[in-house]
């Protein structure tokens, strides 16, 4: 694949047919794929903990008028217990990852201790795990017609409610997901 062909700062959405239990009607936000592989963040499962949650988790103090009723996400199958924070750019973080001119991934805790005192980045989603792909296994995944991709839309990101946001992905390609054949095939 050449450096135009991968699908970074993409959405990975399960095609009806998915079986696999960690991915069927899913959307994933990749935030990082190249040659070695792929790395990404299960955007509409959450958990049944809220931020704040994780805030006493790891004994942060929270500042007045900071609240964490946003849910954590479950995004993906490996590393479940470790944090990952999808936020538009803006701040200095220990170990953040550009994904584009306007989103990073930040997988270090001075950003959640930021968030806590009030001072994080006014727009994330806080995930627990990711979702990783080897080199050339996403690839063949593709050819399988397993996924459709999206670009990002950061609204969609962001705004779109969890329980939406697998049909709204489709229809960001015109795509009603209610009515694709499970059965695929290659012309």
């Amino acid at each position: 694949m050449s450096e135009g062909d991968f699908l970074t700062n993409q959405f990975l959405i399960a095609m009806p047919a998915m079986t696999d239990s960690n991915f069927a009607q899913t959307v994933t936000f990749i935030w990082e794929h190249n040659a070695d592989g792929a790395l990404g963040i299960i955007i509409n499962r959450p958990l049944q903990m809220r931020l704040l949650d994780v805030f006493e988790q790891l004994k942060m103090p929270t500042a007045a008028g900071v609240f964490g009723h946003q849910q954590v996400l479950q995004a993906g199958p490996v590393q479940t217990d470790h944090g990952f924070v999808v936020h538009q750019v803006g701040g200095h973080w220990e170990h953040t990852r550009q994904v584009s001119s306007r989103l990073q991934v930040t997988t270090s805790p001075d950003i959640l201790n930021a968030m806590a005192r009030g001072s994080g980045p006014n727009t994330a989603l806080v995930a627990l795990g990711y979702a990783g792909w080897s080199a050339g296994q996403l690839e063949t995944e593709l050819a399988q017609n397993a996924w459709l991709t999206a670009p990002c839309d950061e609204r969609f990101l962001f705004d779109t409610p969890y329980e939406q946001r697998w049909r709204a992905a489709g229809r960001l390609l015109g795509v009603d997901l209610a009515t694709i054949s499970d059965q695929v095939g290659h012309a």
